[in-house]
């Protein structure tokens, strides 16, 4: 088996518990239920393992071994560029052949739940004498004339550095990593934070992401039954646009440790309970108070983690899921008080819809049901990127998408705007032009924000939203060099029934007359009538941001914190019952 191989597959669900798990505590707190599952939760969730096998999330064997040989390849890119920038260095032939490099994943592939046709995350780790500047500059050259490199770019001022490209047609970010050493053994270690002294932030930053997945798989009580849990709300957070972090929603990793930390509250279940449990978990979560997998590391090599007694900004953070591996960090660091409360709202009609399926009532397609999202608002702010070239629209969008989720969250705090979704999919098409009908040459991507009003009949003037979004993307573009003659951003408000001057006919017709729309609209509040558009300037009161207060911010650390933590999941425990509780009494120890 390759090095780079990670098992696709799944194990048979076990009729009974687990019992030699009964005894063990994960995480910062008791399990809420140590019960083992009953002929129905396994037969539920044989048919949930059958429904995720149906949307293709599985890899055949052929696919896997391509993957491989991909990692296989970019491996041995990394190693010719570390020997002959050793060999630039003076050292001897000998000595830069055996000094070593590695390529280690990441994410969804190394916690073995990466879909077909899935990214790939991926770390260069290399020897002390290996510079970053090298990664970008030499390495990035080396890639620039691989035939099977395509859609390069390097994004060197981003807070993680990384290159991203398309390699033998699979899409991958690869980062870079300086460790302290002379050598890079076979057998890198890189659990021990011994390792991380010496070494720069944005190389424990590079670093982070294979410690924080391996953390997470040591830290769960069942893989297997981890991994297909996690398929199912990846796949329904995808399905329901609240999947990015670059947009204000949960990234892979943070949608990862919600799923830890319910295995580790209901460590013998199978995958049918752990998602209905996740959405009663979490829809009824006490944001802002984090979400921990286990007690912080007592260690302290000089970088900076989350702490909201020591750090004020941390105090901020709406929604905090942290990272169990030293240095720890909020993963949901962009998520806003509007984008908290869209996935708050899903959680809730998720919670219901399991609720449904557990009691037979309805399959698991309910659960994956795409809300129809252009049917669902009247009215949309739109924002387009455009360039003159398809290597500079990759770079611009990336810029632009990192910038939306603060015209969300400005749209959000104006009064009269009951709530703003941005739609998480890039669509990459021109909107047609309303007197010629016909759409520009250059490159051009749109995002849609849907807006529904506090009113019926309101004024709203955008352009202050509008102007302080576009004058920070062009700012930024121009400080990092990036932007281009060509490159133009620009928001527009759209009425519905003008959306097909934006999107495709069939589009817009599939989700007026899909059975999905409707479906989740049963759990849903309706979309208000049509209005006439906004039209003169309303002098609003901004509303302050939600969670604003935040004196109920609970400790960091210590035994009052671990004790509110597991208060809150008994109380949400306590809630699911069906008989009357006439006493539940927490003891403190």
């Amino acid at each position: 088996m390759s090095k780079y191989s990670h098992r696709n597959t799944h194990k048979p669900f076990p009729a009974g518990g687990i019992d030699q798990q009964r005894t063990n505590t994960f995480g910062v707190t008791s399990a809420i239920s140590y019960d083992g599952p009953t002929f129905a939760d396994t037969e539920k969730s044989r048919q949930l393992q059958e429904f995720l096998g149906s949307f293709g999330v599985f890899e055949t064997e052929q696919e896997t071994q391509h993957r491989c040989s991909v990692l296989s390849a970019l491996h041995n890119l990394v190693l010719k560029w570390i020997r002959e920038e050793s060999l630039r260095q003076n050292m001897p032939p000998a000595v830069a052949s055996s000094v070593g490099g590695k390529v280690l994943c990441f994410g969804s592939y190394r916690l073995g739940v990466h879909n077909r046709g899935a990214d790939i995350d991926a770390l260069c780790v290399a020897p002390r004498h290996i510079q970053r500047r090298s990664f970008f500059s030499a390495f990035y050259k080396l890639l620039q004339s691989h035939p099977e490199v395509k859609d390069l770019r390097a994004v060197e001022a981003a807070y993680v550095p990384c290159i991203k490209m398309s390699f033998h047609g699979i899409e991958m970010d690869v980062l870079f990593a300086r460790l302290p050493l002379p050598k890079i053994p076979d057998s890198l270690d890189l659990d021990g934070d011994v390792l991380l002294q010496h070494m720069y932030p944005k190389c424990v930053r590079s670093l982070n992401g294979c410690r924080v997945t391996d953390e997470i798989l040591r830290l769960v009580p069942n893989v297997d039954t981890f991994r297909v849990t996690l398929r199912a709300i990846k796949l329904w957070a995808k399905r329901h646009g609240i999947y990015s972090n670059a947009l204000g929603y949960l990234g892979g990793v943070s949608w990862a440790m919600l799923v830890a930390r319910t295995c580790q509250l209901y460590p013998n279940a199978l995958p049918a309970t752990l998602v209905h449990k996740f959405f009663l978990v979490f829809s009824q979560w006490k944001w802002p108070q984090p979400v921990l997998l286990k007690r912080p590391d007592c260690i302290d090599l000089g970088f900076p983690v989350w702490d909201p007694r020591v750090n004020e900004g941390d105090r901020d953070h709406v929604m905090p899921i942290i990272t169990p591996a030293y240095p720890q960090q909020n993963s949901t660091f962009n998520v806003s008080a509007a984008t908290r409360s869209v996935m708050v709202e899903e959680l809730k009609i998720g919670l219901a819809t399991t609720e449904e399926i557990m009691k037979g009532r309805c399959g698991w397609q309910r659960l994956f049901e795409m809300p129809a999202f252009f049917n669902t608002f009247n009215h949309f702010a739109v924002v387009l990127a455009s360039s003159a070239s398809q290597d500079d629209q990759l770079k611009w969008c990336g810029l632009v998408e990192s910038r939306i989720r603060h015209l969300v969250e400005s749209l959000q705090k104006d009064e009269p705007v009951a709530l703003a979704r941005v739609h998480p999919k890039c669509y990459n098409c021109a909107p047609v032009s309303a007197t010629t009908g016909q759409a520009p040459a250059n490159c051009c991507s749109m995002w849609f924000i849907g807006l529904e009003f506090a009113k019926t009949s309101v004024n709203l003037d955008m352009t202050c939203h509008i102007q302080t979004f576009t004058e920070n993307v062009n700012n930024i573009g121009r400080k990092t060099n990036m932007l281009q003659d060509g490159m133009a951003i620009q928001v527009r408000y759209v009425r519905r029934e003008e959306l097909n001057l934006y999107l495709p006919d069939s589009l817009l017709r599939r989700e007026l007359t899909s059975p999905d729309a409707k479906l989740h609209q049963s759990f849903a509040p309706q979309a208000a009538p049509l209005v006439e558009p906004p039209a003169a300037p309303l002098n609003a009161t901004k509303r302050p941001a939600e969670g604003g207060d935040h004196t109920d911010v609970p400790l960091w650390s210590g035994p009052e914190f671990i004790r509110s933590v597991m208060v809150e999941e008994l109380k949400i425990e306590l809630l699911q019952q069906d008989e009357p509780v006439a006493l539940a009494r927490v003891h403190p120890k």
